[in-house]
């Protein structure tokens, strides 16, 4: 079962953010293999995270709630954390942000995540596919009712990834600057 797990940072958090950096890697080091997606928001400039996104294959919902509010986890353990939004989401691509086509570098690249509730909307992958980075939709822990959409893309601005979806079928869409996680390679 895919888990879509996104950390908001509590304000002012930054510094602690930078010191936590290697030992948050370890920790997701463990989870390498079930890892689908995983990076830092940033503001619009891209100078400060605000937040982390991790979206990773688990057995179960409560596996999804300990990977989440993980007691070893650093970042989380020493109060980098804000909230955490914690929900079940199907793989539309079948695929890892490692195997997107268009690399882990350049471009503008966005974590859009629209909440709704009712009759599920935008099950089919959005043109242009070959932007889309992770694409599915978010589901109640028993993956019965849809809760929306979250998805990783690469357009050329925020209101781009915003139209790929119908806003008007959506209570909200959040729209936030992310990059590819994970340690650097040399």
């Amino acid at each position: 079962m895919e888990f879509l797990c996104y950390h908001r940072d509590r304000p002012g958090s930054g510094s602690l953010r930078d010191e936590l950096l290697e030992e948050h890697w370890a920790y997701m080091d463990r989870y390498g293999a079930r890892l689908i997606a995983r990076g830092p928001i940033l503001t619009g400039d891209g100078s400060v995270a605000t937040g982390s996104l991790h979206i990773v294959d688990l057995p179960s919902a409560a596996a999804a709630r300990a990977f989440a509010f993980a007691f070893e986890e650093p970042n989380y353990q020493a109060g980098v954390y804000r909230d955490v939004l914690v929900r079940r989401w199907r793989n539309g691509l079948g695929r890892s942000m490692w195997e997107f086509p268009g690399g882990a570098t350049g471009d503008n690249r966005y974590l859009v995540l629209a909440f709704g509730a009712g009759r599920a909307v935008d099950l089919a992958l959005p043109a242009p596919v070959d932007q889309l980075i992770a694409y599915g939709p978010m589901l109640s822990d028993d993956g019965v009712n849809w809760l929306g959409t979250a998805m990783l893309v690469r357009l050329p601005d925020q209101e781009s990834a915003r139209a790929l979806l119908s806003p008007e079928h959506y209570a909200e869409i959040e729209v936030h600057d992310w990059q590819f996680g994970g340690r650097r390679q040399e």
